[in-house]
């Protein structure tokens, strides 16, 4: 989104940031219908955006209209997610090749402000911060190796997938296990061992998509079970 907005577009970003942290946090679950008119009901604004709001994110795959029968999240697919995890992993194995075959001073530069934070800095123990930062870590991996359509697919595929990704960060064991993880990948670049980076890299990505649906399907479950706010 812009970070420039006009007054309605300004209005629009909040229904929309809303709405897209009601979908994240399953108080509007998957399948559940609504109208425009009980959106801005809600979040007591007009229907114009609502609209925008709706749009952006059905634009980003989080909402589909109905003709004549309003909106309707998207059902849970976790075979798309499982797609989009696969896709990630292509890109951020080829992108830990392409820096492990860097000369070690130039790698070490790159990857500088990684080493600092996951490896040198004391550990944070707050599941959302550590959640960004996490994203922050493999995005960077994938600027490093320099090719922009790279980062810009895999930025992409991060911001699809963010709607369970976050809850791998909602358990102490998963953050230290991230802190634990990302360490030894970074080491391994730093060594120019690719086979292991790869290798480490592809686990840890794994154990986290496993991670993160067992959790989904929990949250799902539980959330069902609770009437709407």
């Amino acid at each position: 989104m812009a970070q420039s907005r006009s007054k309605p577009e300004a209005l629009a970003e909040k229904v929309y940031q809303a709405l897209k942290q009601d979908i994240f946090a399953f108080r509007l679950m998957p399948g559940d219908r609504f109208s425009e008119n009980e959106i801005a009901e809600r979040l007591g604004v007009s229907r114009t955006p609502v609209r925008q709001a709706l749009f952006w994110l059905a634009r980003e795959n989080y909402v589909e209209v109905w003709f004549r029968s309003g909106w309707q999240v998207r059902p849970f697919d976790f075979a798309y997610f499982e797609e989009l995890y696969d896709l990630r992993t292509v890109l951020e194995r080829e992108a830990v090749r392409r820096l492990c075959a860097l000369p070690p001073l130039a790698c070490a530069t790159q990857l500088n402000a990684l080493k600092a934070f996951w490896m040198d800095a004391d550990p944070l123990d707050e599941g959302k911060a550590v959640s960004t930062h996490d994203e922050a870590f493999h995005i960077a991996l994938v600027e490093a190796a320099g090719n922009q359509e790279m980062t810009r697919i895999h930025t992409e595929i991060t911001e699809k997938i963010r709607i369970i990704r976050h809850l791998d960060f909602t358990r102490e064991d998963r953050i230290a296990a991230t802190y634990r993880e990302h360490a030894l990948i970074l080491r391994a670049i730093f060594q120019q061992h690719t086979e292991e980076a790869q290798r480490i890299l592809t686990d840890h990505i794994a154990v986290s998509k496993a991670e993160v649906r067992k959790i989904t399907v929990h949250m799902l479950q539980q959330a069902r079970l609770q009437p709407i706010e």
